[in-house]
């Protein structure tokens, strides 16, 4: 990391990011045609006389929904292609961060992690990201963009706020009826803690 520490709050020019360092974040991509930019922008100017807090939390909330109602080609169903970006957040999980959740859905990925010291989150996403695009297209046959270029994040506030996102994260595949317990969907830290137990 650099030696000015972390940025706080910060902005690449699309979405709102927060540096904290070696702070617990959730954080979320999704395939790049699994929510029009047009329909997050919609979303945007109608709420954009709401305070920024309520705002955010709003279309936070819209995204999920929007999301788990499973729009695009949900080429993360395809049970290589999960395990592809399974094992890319598992590979550096103790080095870079510390994963503590997460889930790969249809279209879209969750997880919290806590960068290391030495890296930044938005590196820990772009690898992430840039590995998993290149490996699916490959096994999809396919080119051209794979995630939407941008991700979300939020850090955790608090010890219950921390445990709120292992829940949200671990119950997503329940909630967007994919599964009946959480432990059964394949592509999620619930899963891989139930397979690890003895």
């Amino acid at each position: 990391m650099d030696e000015q520490g972390p940025k706080g709050w910060y902005s690449r020019g699309y979405l709102p990011h927060f540096d904290g360092g070696e702070v617990p974040q959730m954080v979320t991509y999704c395939l790049a045609d699994s929510i029009p930019a047009l329909r997050i922008e919609e979303w945007q100017e109608q709420l954009r006389l709401l305070p920024d807090d309520r705002a955010k939390a709003i279309l936070r909330r819209r995204i999920d929904r929007y999301l788990d109602g499973g729009h695009g080609r949900l080429v993360l169903r395809t049970p290589q292609v999960a395990e592809v970006v399974q094992q890319a957040l598992l590979h550096f999980d103790g080095d870079r961060y510390r994963l503590w959740a997460w889930v790969v859905m249809p279209n879209h990925v969750h997880v919290l992690c806590t960068p290391d010291r030495d890296h930044r989150l938005p590196d820990i996403v772009h690898s992430w990201k840039s590995f998993t695009a290149h490996a699916a297209n490959r096994l999809l046959g396919r080119t051209g963009p794979f995630w939407r270029r941008d991700f979300w994040d939020r850090y955790a506030r608090d010890a219950r706020h921390f445990d709120a996102a292992v829940s949200y994260i671990e119950w997503n595949p329940v909630r967007a009826g994919l599964c009946a317990g959480q432990e059964a969907w394949p592509f999620s830290s619930a899963n891989h803690r139930f397979r690890s137990e003895p």
